[in-house]
């Protein structure tokens, strides 16, 4: 059974990578429409992956985020949110 919070999770992670958006940086463009989180509340909903759907989206619509492909998130975007000895393995394997 899929862990939805986990995949949540892990998708939010991936889109915020692609596009070099640190949670502090998150925090500062979510402040400029309007909703005020800190880096410390953002890591922790992240951390946790037990957000809301507004949060969701509304840090998707910061980040310039417009379409998401579920498919290509399964496939490749999955190892953007893993350990980095994970990665490492993952893209070896790869090659």
């Amino acid at each position: 059974m899929l862990d939805w919070n986990n995949r949540a999770k892990r998708l939010l992670k991936s889109e915020l990578i692609k596009r070099g958006v640190s949670n502090s940086n998150l925090a500062l463009l979510l402040k400029q429409i309007g909703i005020d989180e800190t880096k410390s509340s953002i890591d922790s909903k992240i951390s946790r992956g037990t957000f809301s759907a507004s949060f969701f989206i509304q840090c998707l619509s910061v980040i310039g985020c417009s379409k998401l492909e579920f498919e290509e998130y399964e496939s490749t975007f999955l190892t953007a949110a893993e350990s980095d000895a994970l990665y490492k393995k993952l893209t070896h394997e790869k090659r």
